[in-house]
């Protein structure tokens, strides 16, 4: 299948939107994965608390929550195309320039922007396949694209593994700066969604497009992605920005807690594979709601684990249930709205999870400074995702093969 491309534009195949989107996809994870690590180094080279490291994560939340809102909307109104390229290039410049700072404080205000840039990204990414594909194997492609997170986790384990021991975080946050020359390529080659090109967003206002998401037609979804994207999302950071210092913490060395997280890392792959595998055949609801359910359970065993197989078997269960989970998701969201309101509606979700994002890291930090014990920490988090699954299980209605909506349905 060729996708649309704007006038005066070659037209690209789905395999090949799904490359373009999928590497930049890669290069945002690569980020927010060498972010745990680079804490990890930060804390041994600057002296930091827990409750600083903590901080470093939920700043990055906080630039997250401001660019999924802000380019959500802005999406609906110029286009998914320029906002992805907008984002791409943000995060990219920014985490590069982070390299060169030499105080906590200009780390953080570096890692805002880059949050920014990642933030807005990922659902106007997500927004921009889901409409490029047919019915028939949207969710798919979608899993799909997510399943590049894991490729973007796996390089930056690699990187971390082997730069930061010997050559130190400056360099690895250099490497990540690398997506700013990609964008360039992806301003010439990538088309916009043919949904957005056909229906122009004109005669509605920002306000509109806002309010529309909570009217009689979308309270219900947008009530059910809330709840899910925050539970999820606070979860998620609060467990795999901190995954390398809580191996730390559990007793192994920083190089040892790097090539162990690798090694777990691993395991997002297949569990992406087999969501994309299911979410065209289960449905999104059993895949957000099975897989949701596994990573509650495996973040329960992983907190209680000790011996060095505990923690690597239940490690991997926690990386195969919650990508796949991640992925079933960003699948699931965009089909809620109809093309007037996707992006704002994508954004606005992702928004308010990041706000879990930001509360996730700070918990871990200041639930380590008063001692707490790591199961009690992954005990909350486990209860988070639960209801998480429940808010899908009972709010969430099936998506799989509908055709998206165009038009905004009567209140």
């Amino acid at each position: 299948m060729a996708v649309t491309a704007e006038k005066g534009q070659v037209p690209i195949s789905r395999n090949r939107l799904l490359g373009v989107a999928g590497l930049a996809w890669m290069f945002d994870a690569m980020d927010v994965g060498i972010l745990s690590f680079v804490i990890a180094a930060l804390q041994s080279d600057w002296n930091l608390t827990a409750g600083q490291m903590g901080w470093i994560g939920s700043v990055n939340s906080i630039g997250m929550a401001v660019g999924a809102f802000v380019f959500g909307i802005y999406a609906d109104r110029v286009g998914r195309k320029k906002v992805f390229i907008i984002t791409l290039l943000l995060f990219s410049i920014a985490s590069g320039l982070s390299a060169f700072t030499a105080s906590l404080a200009a780390f953080m205000i570096l890692r805002f922007f880059v949050g920014m840039g990642l933030g807005g990204e990922l659902p106007v990414a997500s927004t921009l396949v889901s409409e490029s594909v047919e019915a028939k194997e949207r969710g798919r492609t979608v899993v799909l694209l997510e399943s590049f997170w894991a490729a973007g986790w796996l390089v930056a384990a690699v990187i971390s593994y082997f730069v930061i021991p010997s050559f130190g975080w400056r360099v690895a946050l250099l490497l990540t700066a690398l997506p700013a020359l990609y964008a360039l390529y992806l301003r010439i080659s990538l088309p916009d969604s043919p949904q957005f090109t056909a229906r122009k967003n004109i005669g509605r206002s920002v306000a509109d497009n806002v309010k529309a998401v909570w009217t009689k037609a979308y309270a219900r979804p947008t009530l059910m992605l809330w709840i899910v994207w925050f539970t999820v999302v606070f979860s998620y950071y609060g467990m795999f920005l901190w995954l390398p210092s809580v191996m730390v913490l559990k007793g192994f060395t920083l190089i040892k807690s790097f090539q162990y997280v690798l090694i777990m890392t691993l395991a997002q792959l297949p569990g992406y594979f087999t969501a994309a595998w299911l979410v065209e055949r289960a449905g999104r609801k059993f895949v957000l709601v099975a897989y949701l359910l596994g990573t509650a359970a495996s973040a329960f065993a992983f907190g209680e684990a000790e011996t060095v197989t505990a923690l690597l078997v239940c490690g991997a269960f926690l990386s195969f249930f919650n990508l796949g989970a991640w992925g079933a998701l960003y699948a699931y969201t965009p089909e809620q709205y109809p093309t007037v309101i996707r992006g704002t509606g994508a954004g606005m979700a992702a928004a308010v999870g990041r706000i879990g994002g930001i509360l996730g890291p700070l918990l871990v930090g200041w639930m380590l400074s008063a001692n707490a014990e790591i199961s009690i920490i992954f005990t909350i988090f486990c209860v988070s995702i639960i209801i998480g699954a429940l808010a899908v299980a009972f709010l969430g209605t099936e998506t799989k093969q509908q055709e998206l909506e165009t038009d905004l349905r009567e209140s």
